[in-house]
């Protein structure tokens, strides 16, 4: 697929400078720019770049100037990065806009799909199912019964959703994600052996979320376990039963959040963090990496650390972490001379 300078700038409102009829069909770093490709220039310290680049198109800010002259077209725009952004997402859009059933597939006939689907092969839509207009199921993909998944969502490929499932609109759920699994409950009998409790609840996953590769939310034991609003979830994330996380909250890699707890609103929260159950972490709190969180927090608390504390104390406390065999030692010699003293 080519793309003219030209139409490039119509899609950013952008200005060309050189040949509005140059094409492209691929990106590249400015630094590894290839004739026919387009690039991007934004951080003042790749300037020199755009004098030896092979790139055919470049964007740029308005504000730019040249130095001297070069073969490359430019486009002009207010802001070269978020113009870029707004290219890629263009592209990704021109990219995955597919249509229609591909077979083999299986459809209940009681399911009601909304228009311009796509519904690629080997993928199945369970009874009652209620899926809106522009939703994308790439291959592969389970969709259980009384799912309903709201307009314009994209289901990529091996993504299993169990029964009674609620998505809401613009959502995008990536490869291995398993949403509405049991959640981890099991009670010991007069024998000792653990038998599973029935998880009857559901998940519910409301508008403009995004769930990473493999990660798994699961269902609640009873009532529902919730990701608001605007939540972005990254890859391998675990999402016990019961939980609630607010609107807008981020949460990276690796993170384990153990059932009933309540995650705030504008939350942001580092990778391989693990969050004990049954708390509530208040609105607009930072969890560095690794944290291991066993109380609650409260609103704009910044902690790190297992068990966590506040951020600024953590790194006070570091610097004599670090330093413990030579406190330990100094603290030997004192008692060493103390007892000296005592016995003279």
């Amino acid at each position: 697929m080519k793309f003219t300078a030209q139409q490039i700038a119509d899609i950013l409102e952008g200005e060309v400078e050189g040949n509005p009829n140059e094409e492209v069909s691929k990106l590249s770093k400015i630094e590894e720019g290839e004739n026919g490709s387009l690039t991007f220039l934004s951080n003042p310290k790749y300037n020199p770049y755009l004098y030896t680049t092979n790139a055919s198109i470049a964007i740029v800010d308005k504000t730019f100037v040249l130095e001297k002259e070069i073969s490359t077209t430019l486009i002009k725009v207010d802001n070269a990065y978020k113009s870029f952004s707004k290219l890629l997402e263009f592209y990704n859009e021109v990219k995955n806009n597919k249509q229609g059933r591909e077979a083999p597939h299986f459809i209940s006939d009681s399911a009601k799909i909304g228009d311009n689907e796509y519904i690629g092969a080997f993928s199945y839509i369970g009874e009652n199912v209620v899926i809106g207009n522009n939703v994308k199921i790439y291959p592969n993909s389970y969709i259980g019964d009384n799912t309903t998944i709201g307009d314009d969502c994209v289901i990529f490929s091996g993504v299993k959703i169990y029964s009674e499932t609620q998505i809401g609109n613009q959502c995008k759920i990536h490869s291995g994600c398993t949403i509405g699994s049991d959640g981890f409950g099991f009670a010991p009998n007069e024998k000792g052996e653990f038998k599973a409790i029935p998880q009857i609840g559901n998940v519910i996953i409301e508008d403009h979320v995004d769930i990473g590769s493999g990660s798994t939310i699961d269902r609640a034991t009873l009532g529902s376990t919730i990701i608001r609003q605007g939540v972005k979830l990254d890859n391998q994330i675990q999402i016990a039963h019961n939980v609630e996380v607010g609107k807008n909250t981020v949460i990276a890699a690796q993170t384990g959040v153990a059932g009933s707890t309540k995650i705030g609103e504008n939350c942001m929260i580092g990778g391989q963090v693990g969050i004990v159950g049954h708390l509530t972490i208040g609105n607009g709190v930072k969890i560095q990496a690794q944290s291991g969180i066993t109380k609650n927090l409260k609103n704009n608390d910044v902690v790190q650390g297992t068990p966590a504390f506040g951020y600024t104390d953590f790194n006070k406390s570091y610097v004599y972490f670090r330093n413990l065999p030579k406190i330990a030692a100094s603290v030997t010699n004192i008692e060493k001379e103390l007892n000296t003293q005592k016995q003279k």
